[in-house]
């Protein structure tokens, strides 16, 4: 009876506990029925097998399974190392370990953003937003590498281990050092040069470990050449591809992606120093977030999962309808419902490139509105003083 009522009180166990066996179920009647299932985690796996057998981490993986298509491994080599673990598994059950991780990793993030009675609703919710859905279905890394940043700058808060996810998480995946950035500008100093050090280590820990595959990753397949021309597909929601889907290739896109994503990065830099110096440090990990997507030349539509602690901020500070309206929007039908691939983003209508670029402009606009607050908050603030001034003359 006791264990019932406390069941009542937080249903969040029960939430998380039951998405974890609906998913484990599916990895193994997937793998005994012998279904194809997740793509991403069989590139995973397959860079581990990579390593392992020796072979050349960026060139054809041999071990894909036929049902997959050809794609590349594009982490980097430390990445490739940590992979070797998937190699004990059938490729299903490499996905069914990703997708257990989904739903603690979606607790960890939403943890210091929502206020405890939203929780339960928030973690169902999750479930129908594009990025996550998205990110379960192809056994990608997204969630789990959002929940370690989260839980480095806030639930390790207090620990003598601050840093050391970020760094790990940014030698997984080169975009996440933006985070060690911010870290700086919120002057947490000792944990941004922890987070380096991690990171310089891992990496060259890798470059030990597989010194051909980290040539090849750091001369070359860096540039992520197999996805250049899948650049302004619609599935990419970043500034790159915004320009890839309104300019022509040429020198002017090159300086316009070039002058706004240092303009973009600025903004949001000083924004984060603002918005931490107003004590709301859940808002300034968001802002920057939100920049790495911008500012990286692939965001995925699944690489969007910061939507879901970002909804669990605005229910927490009363502006549920726009929550509701964003939830909305990032259930992916504007992805859906526009033409895409084969160049078709080319020809689009002025409507149709509104929808299809609707995470990019929604991200644009949620910061414009954060400056704008702030903006006038100090400019009030200015007056206050002022008017203080006047009456002691």
């Amino acid at each position: 009876m006791k264990w019932s009522k406390e069941l009542r009180a937080n249903p969040v166990p029960v939430v998380v506990g039951g998405a974890m066996a609906v998913l484990a179920v599916v990895a193994l009647v997937w793998w005994i029925s012998d279904t194809p299932l997740g793509i991403d985690s069989a590139v995973y796996r397959a860079g581990g097998f990579a390593v392992v057998r020796g072979e050349g981490l960026y060139s054809p993986l041999h071990a894909l399974p036929d049902w997959a298509p050809d794609l590349p491994f594009t982490y980097p080599p430390f990445a490739g190392l940590l992979f070797t673990s998937l190699t004990a598994l059938p490729t299903q059950l490499c996905w069914g370990l990703l997708a257990l991780a989904a739903a603690p990793s979606l607790y960890f993030a939403l943890r210091p953003f929502a206020a405890r009675a939203h929780l339960p609703v928030l973690l169902v919710g999750a479930f129908a937003l594009q990025p996550v859905w998205q990110t379960i279905g192809l056994g990608q890394v997204n969630l789990v590498l959002m929940a370690a940043v989260v839980a480095d700058m806030f639930l390790l808060r207090d620990s003598r281990f601050r840093g050391i996810a970020i760094g790990i998480v940014a030698a997984i995946k080169l975009i996440p050092l933006i985070f060690i950035v911010h870290l700086l500008v919120v002057r947490r100093f000792a944990d941004a040069a922890r987070a380096l050090a991690v990171f310089i280590v891992v990496t060259a820990f890798a470059m030990a470990v597989l010194p051909g595959d980290s040539l090849r990753y750091w001369t070359s397949a860096i540039l992520n050449a197999h996805f250049a021309a899948m650049k302004g597909w619609v599935g990419n929601q970043s500034w790159q591809a915004f320009v890839a889907r309104t300019m022509p290739d040429g020198t002017a896109a090159t300086v316009v992606i070039v002058a706004f994503s240092a303009a973009f990065a600025t903004l949001a830099m000083w924004l984060v120093h603002r918005v931490h110096r107003a004590g709301d440090d859940r808002a300034a990990l968001l802002v920057t977030a939100g920049c790495s997507l911008l500012l990286s030349p692939i965001s995925w539509t699944h690489h969007w999962v910061w939507v879901v602690p970002a909804l669990g901020l605005l229910a927490a500070r009363g502006r549920r309808g726009g929550a509701v309206a964003i939830a909305v929007l990032f259930t992916g039908w504007t992805v859906a419902v526009v033409p895409g691939g084969g160049g078709a983003e080319g020809d689009w209508t002025f409507v149709e490139a509104i929808v299809g670029n609707a995470y990019l402009i929604v991200l644009v606009a949620a910061g414009l509105a954060c400056h704008l607050r702030f903006f006038k908050m100090y400019n009030g603030l200015y007056r206050t003083v002022n008017a203080k001034n006047n009456v002691n003359l």
